[in-house]
């Protein structure tokens, strides 16, 4: 029969990454892996597309199976800031199974893209059917909360030059290639949004990527870095 997102999703790169075997999914058996698939929802999306707005009833989780998403806040000052760049592969939404929770975020897409996933109301009808899927979310969501804590001890780390080097190469990993000089970001990105990336000022951010730059850690080729493995 195939996978469903290959025909929906005709003419993108499709992740091979199905929706029962994203993180919050993990473990279930191959029955409820199946039940998930058939019945989650598929949407295309264009690019500059936005799939979810900050503020809007967080009514839908779903996972990224072809594009790239960038995920923005705006501050109470008004400021936009970039929070994250998610790809194939990808979750987004999981606060959908909170009660009266609303999108921390705006997500909108940077590539023609691909979703699949679920509305709260047809999730918590397969629950219902499935308890087992409900409660192994459960114990993925607490693996989760882990999982933030040491991401935010990451974050912690006094020398910039280290805390954006870590950056630049969680997005090497995540949405590079491999380069002659090391794995290439295969998108570019602005000072601006290094400086939120890595919670520092744009002016600090310029001077830790001339450093990063000197000590043969980076290279730049216009917007777009090589990062190369230390």
């Amino acid at each position: 029969m195939g996978c469903l997102c290959e025909r929906v999703g005709e003419g993108l790169e499709i992740h091979h990454t199905c929706i029962g075997n994203v993180w919050i999914f993990a473990d279930l058996s191959a029955a409820d892996s199946a039940a998930l698939a058939t019945a989650a929802v598929r949407r295309r999306y264009k690019r500059a597309d936005v799939i979810v707005n900050q503020g809007a009833e967080a009514g839908e989780m779903f996972l990224i199976k072809a594009g790239r998403v960038k995920l923005t806040k705006i501050t109470a000052d008004g400021e936009e800031i970039t929070l994250d760049i998610r790809k194939g592969g990808d979750f987004i939404g999981e606060n959908m199974l909170n009660e009266e929770m609303r999108y921390p975020v705006t997500a909108t897409c940077i590539e023609d893209s691909l979703t699949c996933g679920f509305t709260k109301s047809n999730f918590e009808r397969l629950v219902l059917t499935r308890p087992t899927i409900g409660l192994q979310v459960i114990k993925n969501l607490s693996k989760r909360i882990d999982s933030l804590s040491e991401r935010i001890r990451d974050m912690s780390m006094t020398n910039l030059e280290d805390r954006l080097y870590r950056v630049l190469m969680n997005m090497a990993q995540e949405h590079g290639v491999q380069d002659t000089f090391g794995r290439k970001i295969l998108f570019p990105l602005t000072h601006e949004e290094l400086s939120f990336l890595a919670g520092a000022h744009r002016v600090s951010v310029t001077r830790a990527i001339k450093a990063l730059k000197e000590s043969g850690k980076v290279i730049q080729e216009g917007k777009n870095f090589i990062v190369q493995a230390v």
